[in-house]
Protein backbone atom coordinates (compact mmCIF):
# COMPACT_ATOMS: atom_id res chain seq x y z
CA UNK A 1 0.00 0.00 0.00
CA UNK A 2 1.34 3.50 -1.19
CA UNK A 3 2.21 5.34 2.03
CA UNK A 4 0.09 8.84 2.23
CA UNK A 5 1.37 12.07 2.32
CA UNK A 6 2.25 13.53 5.60
CA UNK A 7 0.19 16.56 6.60
CA UNK A 8 1.33 19.20 8.66
CA UNK A 9 -1.60 20.39 11.00
CA UNK A 10 -1.26 24.22 13.01
CA UNK A 11 -3.38 24.77 15.85
CA UNK A 12 -4.77 28.22 16.24
CA UNK A 13 -5.89 29.26 19.77
CA UNK A 14 -3.58 27.87 22.47
CA UNK A 15 -6.21 27.32 25.34
CA UNK A 16 -7.81 24.34 26.55
CA UNK A 17 -9.33 23.49 23.89
CA UNK A 18 -6.22 24.36 21.26
CA UNK A 19 -4.05 22.20 23.20
CA UNK A 20 -6.53 19.61 22.80
CA UNK A 21 -6.87 19.83 19.51
CA UNK A 22 -3.05 19.66 19.29
CA UNK A 23 -3.26 16.55 21.36
CA UNK A 24 -4.80 14.81 18.80
CA UNK A 25 -3.58 15.78 15.85
CA UNK A 26 0.48 14.67 17.17
CA UNK A 27 -1.49 11.37 17.74
CA UNK A 28 -2.70 10.48 14.34
CA UNK A 29 -0.76 8.52 11.91
CA UNK A 30 0.10 10.36 8.84
CA UNK A 31 -0.07 13.89 10.62
CA UNK A 32 2.34 16.21 12.29
CA UNK A 33 1.42 18.66 14.26
CA UNK A 34 3.97 21.39 13.35
CA UNK A 35 2.52 24.99 14.51
CA UNK A 36 1.26 25.76 17.37
CA UNK A 37 -0.45 29.62 17.25
CA UNK A 38 -1.79 31.90 19.97
CA UNK A 39 -0.91 35.60 21.18
CA UNK A 40 0.09 34.80 23.93
CA UNK A 41 3.82 33.50 22.72
CA UNK A 42 4.93 31.46 25.73
CA UNK A 43 1.94 30.08 25.71
CA UNK A 44 1.80 28.74 22.58
CA UNK A 45 5.81 27.68 23.05
CA UNK A 46 4.40 25.56 26.16
CA UNK A 47 2.16 23.51 24.21
CA UNK A 48 4.13 23.14 21.12
CA UNK A 49 6.97 21.61 22.77
CA UNK A 50 5.26 18.88 23.85
CA UNK A 51 5.19 17.59 20.75
CA UNK A 52 7.93 19.05 19.02
CA UNK A 53 6.16 21.52 17.09
CA UNK A 54 6.90 25.16 16.94
CA UNK A 55 5.34 28.51 17.83
CA UNK A 56 4.07 31.94 16.71
CA UNK A 57 2.07 34.73 17.41
CA UNK A 58 0.47 35.33 14.55
CA UNK A 59 -1.48 33.08 12.80
CA UNK A 60 -0.74 35.23 9.02
CA UNK A 61 2.67 33.89 9.77
CA UNK A 62 1.03 30.60 8.86
CA UNK A 63 1.02 31.43 5.19
CA UNK A 64 2.79 28.36 3.49
CA UNK A 65 3.74 26.59 6.40
CA UNK A 66 1.08 23.68 7.36
CA UNK A 67 -1.60 22.33 4.88
CA UNK A 68 -4.42 21.85 7.78
CA UNK A 69 -5.49 23.83 10.52
CA UNK A 70 -7.86 23.60 14.01
CA UNK A 71 -9.59 27.51 14.88
CA UNK A 72 -9.65 27.05 18.43
CA UNK A 73 -9.18 30.91 19.40
CA UNK A 74 -12.19 33.00 20.71
CA UNK A 75 -15.26 32.85 19.02
CA UNK A 76 -15.44 36.48 17.69
CA UNK A 77 -11.99 35.58 16.05
CA UNK A 78 -13.09 33.00 13.74
CA UNK A 79 -14.46 34.75 11.17
CA UNK A 80 -11.08 36.98 10.78
CA UNK A 81 -8.77 34.17 11.44
CA UNK A 82 -10.68 31.00 8.92
CA UNK A 83 -11.39 33.57 6.72
CA UNK A 84 -7.64 33.79 6.32
CA UNK A 85 -6.50 30.97 6.53
CA UNK A 86 -9.35 29.22 3.63
CA UNK A 87 -7.70 32.16 1.05
CA UNK A 88 -4.20 30.76 2.06
CA UNK A 89 -5.00 27.40 1.03
CA UNK A 90 -5.89 25.76 4.10
CA UNK A 91 -8.26 22.87 4.96
CA UNK A 92 -10.15 24.23 7.92
CA UNK A 93 -11.37 22.66 11.66
CA UNK A 94 -13.54 25.52 13.05
CA UNK A 95 -14.18 25.17 16.56
CA UNK A 96 -18.28 26.56 17.23
CA UNK A 97 -19.63 28.46 17.21
CA UNK A 98 -18.63 29.15 13.23
CA UNK A 99 -19.15 32.72 13.28
CA UNK A 100 -20.78 35.26 15.58
CA UNK A 101 -23.06 36.45 13.03
CA UNK A 102 -25.14 35.34 10.00
CA UNK A 103 -23.22 37.59 7.78
CA UNK A 104 -19.92 36.28 9.19
CA UNK A 105 -21.19 32.34 8.53
CA UNK A 106 -22.21 33.17 5.15
CA UNK A 107 -18.57 34.62 4.39
CA UNK A 108 -17.13 31.56 5.77
CA UNK A 109 -19.51 29.36 3.21
CA UNK A 110 -18.86 31.24 0.45
CA UNK A 111 -14.81 31.14 1.57
CA UNK A 112 -15.04 27.47 1.58
CA UNK A 113 -16.71 26.63 -1.46
CA UNK A 114 -14.91 29.72 -3.78
CA UNK A 115 -11.67 28.51 -2.74
CA UNK A 116 -12.52 24.62 -3.04
CA UNK A 117 -10.84 24.26 0.64
CA UNK A 118 -12.44 21.95 3.37
CA UNK A 119 -14.55 24.20 5.98
CA UNK A 120 -15.53 21.45 8.85
CA UNK A 121 -17.67 23.26 12.16
CA UNK A 122 -16.42 21.48 15.39
CA UNK A 123 -19.75 20.85 16.50
CA UNK A 124 -18.26 18.34 18.53
CA UNK A 125 -21.57 16.54 20.36
CA UNK A 126 -22.15 15.00 16.66
CA UNK A 127 -19.07 13.09 17.89
CA UNK A 128 -20.87 11.67 21.35
CA UNK A 129 -21.59 8.24 21.24
CA UNK A 130 -24.97 8.39 22.98
CA UNK A 131 -25.88 10.70 19.69
CA UNK A 132 -24.67 8.48 17.65
CA UNK A 133 -26.63 5.86 18.64
CA UNK A 134 -29.34 7.98 19.57
CA UNK A 135 -30.14 8.34 15.64
CA UNK A 136 -31.13 4.70 15.42
CA UNK A 137 -33.90 5.05 17.89
CA UNK A 138 -35.19 8.29 17.53
CA UNK A 139 -38.41 8.71 14.67
CA UNK A 140 -40.34 11.30 14.34
CA UNK A 141 -40.14 13.03 17.67
CA UNK A 142 -43.32 15.68 18.96
CA UNK A 143 -41.40 17.01 21.48
CA UNK A 144 -37.47 17.45 22.28
CA UNK A 145 -36.60 18.95 25.76
CA UNK A 146 -32.95 19.93 26.49
CA UNK A 147 -31.25 21.31 30.32
CA UNK A 148 -27.53 22.35 29.03
CA UNK A 149 -26.33 24.57 32.54
CA UNK A 150 -23.07 25.15 33.44
CA UNK A 151 -21.39 27.04 36.82
CA UNK A 152 -19.79 30.33 35.60
CA UNK A 153 -16.29 30.39 34.41
CA UNK A 154 -14.40 32.95 32.53
CA UNK A 155 -14.06 30.97 29.12
CA UNK A 156 -16.81 31.40 26.45
CA UNK A 157 -17.78 34.88 27.69
CA UNK A 158 -16.37 36.89 24.66
CA UNK A 159 -19.81 35.48 23.40
CA UNK A 160 -23.12 34.86 24.62
CA UNK A 161 -24.91 31.36 26.43
CA UNK A 162 -26.40 31.02 23.07
CA UNK A 163 -23.08 31.06 21.23
CA UNK A 164 -21.29 29.66 24.20
CA UNK A 165 -23.87 26.56 24.88
CA UNK A 166 -27.00 26.75 23.46
CA UNK A 167 -25.43 26.40 20.14
CA UNK A 168 -24.25 22.75 20.85
CA UNK A 169 -28.15 21.37 21.89
CA UNK A 170 -29.70 23.60 18.52
CA UNK A 171 -27.52 21.83 15.90
CA UNK A 172 -27.96 18.35 17.21
CA UNK A 173 -31.63 19.30 17.06
CA UNK A 174 -31.49 20.68 13.90
CA UNK A 175 -29.19 17.78 12.70
CA UNK A 176 -32.58 15.12 13.32
CA UNK A 177 -34.78 17.08 11.19
CA UNK A 178 -34.54 18.95 7.62
CA UNK A 179 -38.33 20.77 8.65
CA UNK A 180 -38.05 24.65 8.79
CA UNK A 181 -38.40 26.48 11.48
CA UNK A 182 -41.57 28.22 11.76
CA UNK A 183 -41.51 30.60 14.94
CA UNK A 184 -39.36 31.14 17.65
CA UNK A 185 -39.84 32.39 21.23
CA UNK A 186 -37.03 33.20 23.37
CA UNK A 187 -35.90 34.90 26.42
CA UNK A 188 -32.42 35.81 28.06
CA UNK A 189 -30.83 37.92 30.65
CA UNK A 190 -27.69 39.18 31.31
CA UNK A 191 -26.58 37.60 34.98
CA UNK A 192 -22.50 38.25 35.91
CA UNK A 193 -21.30 39.45 32.04
CA UNK A 194 -22.58 42.19 29.89
CA UNK A 195 -24.25 39.47 27.78
CA UNK A 196 -27.33 37.19 27.79
CA UNK A 197 -25.67 34.15 30.66
CA UNK A 198 -29.37 32.59 30.57
CA UNK A 199 -31.40 31.88 27.95
CA UNK A 200 -34.79 29.84 27.21
CA UNK A 201 -36.14 29.47 23.66
CA UNK A 202 -39.07 27.49 22.20
CA UNK A 203 -38.69 26.31 18.73
CA UNK A 204 -41.44 24.92 16.16
CA UNK A 205 -40.82 23.21 13.41
CA UNK A 206 -42.95 22.72 9.93
CA UNK A 207 -42.99 18.95 10.53
CA UNK A 208 -44.78 19.77 14.13
CA UNK A 209 -41.68 18.93 15.96
CA UNK A 210 -41.34 21.40 19.20
CA UNK A 211 -38.10 21.79 21.05
CA UNK A 212 -37.86 23.87 24.35
CA UNK A 213 -34.29 24.67 25.33
CA UNK A 214 -32.76 25.70 28.60
CA UNK A 215 -29.30 27.00 28.97
CA UNK A 216 -27.28 28.84 31.57
CA UNK A 217 -23.88 29.48 32.49
CA UNK A 218 -24.55 30.42 35.83
CA UNK A 219 -26.07 27.60 37.34
CA UNK A 220 -25.06 26.28 40.71
CA UNK A 221 -24.57 22.50 38.89
CA UNK A 222 -23.82 20.93 35.75
CA UNK A 223 -26.15 19.20 33.72
CA UNK A 224 -26.49 18.50 29.92
CA UNK A 225 -29.18 16.58 28.90
CA UNK A 226 -31.38 16.31 25.79
CA UNK A 227 -35.07 14.44 25.89
CA UNK A 228 -37.35 12.74 23.04
CA UNK A 229 -41.30 12.81 23.35
CA UNK A 230 -42.03 10.29 20.58
CA UNK A 231 -45.47 8.66 19.95
CA UNK A 232 -44.07 5.02 20.63
CA UNK A 233 -40.98 5.96 22.98
CA UNK A 234 -39.39 8.61 25.79
CA UNK A 235 -35.90 8.36 25.19
CA UNK A 236 -33.71 10.73 27.98
CA UNK A 237 -29.77 11.01 26.78
CA UNK A 238 -26.96 12.26 29.43
CA UNK A 239 -24.65 13.80 27.02
CA UNK A 240 -21.88 13.81 29.69
CA UNK A 241 -22.45 10.14 31.12
CA UNK A 242 -22.98 8.93 27.59
CA UNK A 243 -25.87 7.46 28.72
CA UNK A 244 -29.41 6.35 27.18
CA UNK A 245 -32.54 5.61 28.59
CA UNK A 246 -35.34 4.21 26.73
CA UNK A 247 -39.13 4.33 27.79
CA UNK A 248 -41.51 2.28 25.22
CA UNK A 249 -44.72 1.42 25.34
CA UNK A 250 -46.70 -1.66 23.89
CA UNK A 251 -50.25 -2.74 23.87
CA UNK A 252 -52.50 -3.52 27.21
CA UNK A 253 -52.28 -6.47 28.09
CA UNK A 254 -55.60 -8.20 28.02
CA UNK A 255 -58.05 -7.08 30.81
CA UNK A 256 -56.15 -3.41 31.19
CA UNK A 257 -56.87 -0.52 29.92
CA UNK A 258 -53.17 1.11 30.02
CA UNK A 259 -50.16 0.08 27.56
CA UNK A 260 -47.16 -1.85 29.19
CA UNK A 261 -44.01 -0.06 29.64
CA UNK A 262 -40.64 -0.94 29.42
CA UNK A 263 -37.35 0.48 30.39
CA UNK A 264 -34.22 -0.23 28.80
CA UNK A 265 -30.73 2.18 29.63
CA UNK A 266 -27.75 1.99 27.17
CA UNK A 267 -24.72 2.62 28.29
CA UNK A 268 -21.94 3.52 25.53
CA UNK A 269 -18.62 3.26 27.43
CA UNK A 270 -15.55 4.88 26.81
CA UNK A 271 -14.66 7.32 24.07
CA UNK A 272 -13.06 10.14 22.58
CA UNK A 273 -15.46 12.35 20.55
CA UNK A 274 -12.57 15.09 19.89
CA UNK A 275 -10.48 12.28 18.56
CA UNK A 276 -13.13 11.20 16.32
CA UNK A 277 -13.73 14.62 15.03
CA UNK A 278 -10.28 15.20 14.27
CA UNK A 279 -9.68 12.06 12.75
CA UNK A 280 -12.71 12.80 10.82
CA UNK A 281 -11.91 16.25 9.63
CA UNK A 282 -8.50 14.52 8.29
CA UNK A 283 -10.22 11.78 6.71
CA UNK A 284 -11.95 14.19 4.61
CA UNK A 285 -9.13 16.23 3.65
CA UNK A 286 -7.05 13.51 2.27
CA UNK A 287 -10.83 12.29 0.05
CA UNK A 288 -11.60 15.60 -0.64
CA UNK A 289 -14.95 14.11 0.65
CA UNK A 290 -17.65 16.01 2.21
CA UNK A 291 -17.37 16.77 5.81
CA UNK A 292 -19.61 15.37 8.49
CA UNK A 293 -20.53 18.61 9.80
CA UNK A 294 -20.41 21.20 6.85
CA UNK A 295 -20.26 24.89 6.32
CA UNK A 296 -23.85 24.62 5.81
CA UNK A 297 -24.46 22.98 8.77
CA UNK A 298 -22.64 25.53 10.55
CA UNK A 299 -24.60 28.01 9.00
CA UNK A 300 -28.14 26.87 9.37
CA UNK A 301 -27.08 26.79 13.49
CA UNK A 302 -26.25 30.11 12.86
CA UNK A 303 -29.22 31.29 10.86
CA UNK A 304 -31.70 29.72 14.20
CA UNK A 305 -29.11 31.45 16.79
CA UNK A 306 -29.65 34.93 15.06
CA UNK A 307 -33.64 34.21 14.96
CA UNK A 308 -33.52 33.56 18.98
CA UNK A 309 -31.34 36.87 19.29
CA UNK A 310 -33.98 39.04 17.41
CA UNK A 311 -37.04 37.68 19.17
CA UNK A 312 -34.77 38.13 23.00
CA UNK A 313 -34.60 41.74 21.70
CA UNK A 314 -38.32 41.84 20.76
CA UNK A 315 -39.88 44.56 23.16
CA UNK A 316 -42.61 42.83 25.62
CA UNK A 317 -46.30 43.46 24.70
CA UNK A 318 -47.41 46.48 26.14
CA UNK A 319 -43.68 47.58 27.31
Amino acid sequence: MAMLPELRAAVVGAGRLGSLHAAKYAALEGVRLAWVVDTDLERARRIAAQYGAEALCDYRQLDGKADIATVASPGVTHHEIASHLLSAGYDVLLEKPMATTLEQARSLADAARHSARILQIGHLERFNPAIRHLRSIVNAPRFVECHRLAPFTERGTDVDVILDLMVHDLDVILSLTRADVVSVEAVGVAVLTDQVDVANARIRFADGLIANLNTSRVAPRRERKIRFFQSDAYISVDYEARRIQVYRKSPPPPGSAYPLISAEQIELGDADPLADEVASFVAAVRSRATPPVTAQDGLRTIELIEWIKAEMERPLAGA
